[in-house]
C-alpha cells in the first residue's frame, strides 16, 4: 500500500511542477511582449472569440451527427468508440 501511495505522490507533485511551470512561463512571456498590454489583450480577445466560435460550430456538428445517426437507428456509442 505505500508504494501506490509514493506513486500517487509522485504523480501530485508532478502535476504541480508543470503547473508552476505554465504560471511562470506565461508571466515571463507576458513581461516581455513586444507588444503594449492594451494591443495585447485586444488580440487575445479576438483569439479567443475565434476559438469560442470554433468550438461551438463543432459541438453542434457533432450534436446533428449524432441526431442523424440516432434517427437512423445506428447505435451511437459504437460509432463514437
Amino acid at each position: 500500500m505505500s508504494d501506490n501511495n509514493q506513486n500517487g505522490n509522485s504523480l501530485i507533485y508532478l502535476l504541480a511542477g508543470f503547473g508552476l511551470g505554465v504560471l511562470v512561463g506565461a508571466a515571463a512571456g507576458l513581461m516581455y511582449a513586444p507588444k503594449e498590454g492594451k494591443e495585447l489583450r485586444a488580440e487575445v480577445g479576438d483569439k479567443l472569440k475565434e476559438v469560442k466560435g470554433k468550438t461551438q460550430e463543432w459541438v453542434s456538428e457533432q450534436k446533428s451527427k449524432r441526431n442523424s445517426l440516432a434517427a437512423a437507428n445506428v447505435d451511437v456509442e459504437e460509432v463514437g468508440a
